[in-house]
């Protein structure tokens, strides 16, 4: 395989580019939210995890639904992709959730025992408190994915 077929089949990959796409709009999406928000700009967004909607869920609901409408609902393909995405989601809204609020605690203590005691904390020890999603932004980014897989497979497809 010579490197212009190695690039010509992974930009006719549908399934990757689908989800990439995805990722992306979720990313800007967040950025978007973030200006809204916090009425700035912050380029960690575009590449950060946690927030609205989802990047992860995003992601994997569109390869997930990408597969699905590629290789058929009934292959084994599909059936591993939407297991994985299950698994990331599920995980999103668990453990990564769970971590971020320990580590917003973590931060809201340490930075009362640096006032108390004056313990010149800098802002490279602080922890990172948006790893998790709610479900709420677990959904977003399900339904982004799903709807960018679609419009993909429909423009792509002439269908």
């Amino acid at each position: 395989m010579t490197i212009g077929e190695f690039f010509a089949e992974l930009i006719g990959n549908k399934i990757l580019i689908a989800g990439v796409l995805a990722w992306f709009i979720a990313q800007v999406f967040k950025c978007i939210n973030n200006v809204i928000t916090e009425g700035k700009f912050s380029i960690e967004r575009l590449f950060g995890d946690g927030g609205m909607p989802s990047g992860h869920s995003a992601t994997v609901s569109s390869v997930a639904t990408m597969t699905g409408l590629v290789c058929g609902v009934g292959s084994v393909m599909f059936a591993i992709a939407a297991i994985l995405a299950i698994i990331v989601m599920h995980d999103a809204m668990g453990v990564r959730l769970q971590t971020g609020i320990q580590a917003k605690k973590i931060n809201d203590l340490t930075l009362r025992l640096d006032r108390m005691f004056n313990m010149n904390v800098t802002g490279e020890e602080k922890l990172k408190e948006l790893i998790g999603h709610t479900p709420l932004q677990v959904v977003a980014g399900f339904a982004l994915g799903v709807v960018v897989a679609v419009i993909y497979y429909v423009v792509t497809n002439n269908v």
